[in-house]
């Protein structure tokens, strides 16, 4: 009798599209572009759960249809939290401004923000007369929605994250009285909740992250026994940190991304340099220096395929393809730019595919 009734109410759902199986409606809506994602929203109940669906997102992964947009956080001229968005196939539109974060968050610094699957997350940070937090805020970009998610098991704030092997690392940095410093905690997304580690070698003091080779890297300020900056690396396979190349940390001098297992960094200490290393000489090169006017450090470097997104203040954006940029006495000429009217600095950014 119960499988006769859900028959009946499944027999009852209006077609997704009228004389076509469902199958085949969702091979036809998953191709139309992201940018139209909120115009299928409102057709009718049914596509906005189709198009918000996990089978949906599963199916444009799987065709390569999946488009990656960028998220970049930014602090506003009234030193509030802010999130803006910018499609790469559409740079003359510019970035745009999201809703959110929550209100809670708008004040902190040190905060975390991270990309896992279709979801954005904010979490720790700290404010002038509040103490690091454990609070930690999902935005769902599908639906443009803030939602909290599991705290984290240590408060704190000005750390390290990363997104590595489905899970969020959140690795040192600062946290309340009663945190320990040399710690990390790891997200997992199937149970929403967070697991804390401990290991020495980790320091408070972190500038940057990054993966590379299936591990993590963080690059610390000075040590308890060397005015030096060093790096160290998380090893999956037995859960520690070890020291990283010390030539290969010594030239880790900006913001860092990976593409085809390749170290880039932007070097900002004297003009603007892309370096790169290579880890079978054990070297770094400059690539190529790109013009000051169409950069405004401090900048943040994102990638999508072979194309790195490097944004400074105010947003301004130089995009450019580390195979076929064109250079004139090794400084940038080619590219695409976008530029906005604001101030605002920027903090982090990262790409997210839907």
């Amino acid at each position: 009798m119960e499988i006769g009734i859900e028959s009946v109410i499944q027999s009852e759902k209006p077609a997704l599209l009228p004389g076509l199986p469902d199958d085949i409606a969702l091979s036809c809506l998953a191709r139309v572009p992201r940018k139209y994602h909120p115009v299928l929203n409102c057709v009718s109940k049914r596509w906005r759960e189709l198009i918000f669906s996990e089978e949906s997102h599963s199916y444009r992964k799987k065709h390569n249809l999946d488009e990656t947009w960028i998220y970049a956080l930014c602090r506003d001229k009234s030193e509030q939290l802010c999130i803006y968005v910018l499609d790469p196939d559409q740079l003359k539109r510019g970035w745009k401004r999201i809703n959110g974060p929550p209100n809670r968050c708008l004040k902190r610094k040190g905060i975390g923000f991270e990309v896992l699957g279709n979801k954005i997350y904010l979490f720790g940070g700290c404010g002038w007369i509040e103490d690091a937090t454990d609070e930690v805020y999902c935005h769902d970009a599908s639906v443009n929605t803030w939602n909290r998610a599991g705290s984290l098991s240590t408060a704190r704030c000005y750390f390290a994250y990363e997104t590595f092997d489905g899970k969020i690392y959140a690795i040192g940095g600062l946290g309340s009285k009663s945190s320990y410093p040399h710690s990390w905690d790891v997200y997992d997304p199937e149970t929403n909740s967070w697991k804390s580690h401990v290991d020495p070698k980790i320091i408070p003091d972190i500038e940057d992250s990054m993966v590379l080779d299936g591990k993590i890297y963080i690059r610390c300020g000075t040590s308890t026994v060397s005015s030096h900056v060093y790096a160290v690396v998380y090893e999956p396979s037995s859960a520690t940190w070890q020291h990283a190349d010390a030539d290969m940390a010594r030239g880790w001098r900006g913001p860092a991304i990976v593409i085809d297992e390749v170290l880039y960094v932007l070097d900002q200490s004297s003009g603007v340099r892309l370096m790169m290393w290579q880890k079978d000489v054990r070297e770094w090169v400059a690539v190529r220096r790109l013009s000051m006017h169409l950069t405004r450090p401090p900048c943040r470097l994102v990638a999508i395929g072979k194309k790195i997104f490097v944004i400074g203040k105010g947003l301004s954006t130089v995009m450019f393809d580390v195979e076929n940029a064109g250079c004139v006495d090794g400084v940038l000429v080619s590219s695409s730019i976008v530029k906005l009217t604001c101030d605002d600095e920027v903090i982090s950014c990262k790409s997210l595919a839907i």
